[in-house]
């Protein structure tokens, strides 16, 4: 992946305020249409969104979530390492990116690079996988400009709007990151 052209972003580790930011976003049906949602209106409470905060600053929930910044510390997303296989060194990512004034500009893309270096290089890992739904082809085009590779299609693997939809499972290697970066 060239890095020069992306934007300059930083993960940093969630703080309670950033509930606001959270709850907001989620209001936004284009915002989470492709996210794992319960399958309401809104999806959460500004009491449920501070507790899932709580839980991923305490490492209570399995997931390794982190803020998304801008250069100029402004917030705009998350990223997440989640369902870790230890034993086979292996996570799935997750990203979203609230703030529609930064789609479409590589903020996602930069994100998503720190989020892999962290976690093939700190945690260890050797696969970083994904699930995408297979009608979110921005986000496919974004996963394969990162290295990801196409592993197979998850058969009505998401309930979305009460219809099951397909997911694509996708990953890229510790080998592949190292080679590309």
């Amino acid at each position: 992946m060239n890095t020069r052209e992306l934007p300059r972003v930083h993960l940093r580790e969630l703080t309670p305020d950033d509930v606001e930011d959270r709850y907001r976003w989620c209001l936004d049906k284009a915002v989470i249409k492709h996210l794992n949602m319960p399958d309401k209106y809104p999806p959460y409470t500004r009491e449920e969104t501070l507790h899932w905060i709580k839980m991923c600053i305490n490492k209570t929930n399995g997931y390794e979530q982190k803020a998304i910044e801008t250069e100029e510390g402004k917030h705009i997303g998350w990223v997440d390492l989640k369902n870790m296989d230890q034993l086979n060194k292996h996570a799935e990512l997750g990203i979203a990116i609230g703030d529609k004034e930064y789609w479409g500009k590589g903020f996602g893309l930069a994100a998503m690079n720190e989020m892999l270096s962290w976690g093939f290089h700190e945690l260890g890992l050797n696969k970083i996988w994904l699930r995408v739904e297979v009608d979110n082809e921005k986000a496919i085009r974004s996963y394969k400009h990162a290295g990801y590779v196409e592993e197979g299609i998850l058969r009505q693997d998401r309930l979305r709007n009460g219809e099951f939809v397909d997911r694509l499972r996708m990953s890229i290697l510790r080998q592949e990151f190292l080679k590309n970066g």
